[in-house]
């Protein structure tokens, strides 16, 4: 079975629809193993190189 990992920041507000798109598009709904696993973590801090930003607005 392949296997893709993503990572992704999202500013708070946006977990939960984040969270429901992903589910939307992984789920293969044949009631195998395999459609993966989410892990929501905070993040301390956050930096865009570039421009020396931090926190949400880096994101």
């Amino acid at each position: 079975m392949r296997k893709v990992r993503l990572e992704i920041a999202v500013n708070d507000e946006f977990v939960k629809p984040t969270v429901d798109a992903i589910l939307k598009a992984a789920k293969t709904g044949d009631g195998k193993i395999g459609d993966g696993k989410i892990f929501i973590t905070p993040l301390e801090d956050v930096i865009r190189i570039r421009t020396g930003e931090r926190g949400s607005s880096a994101i």
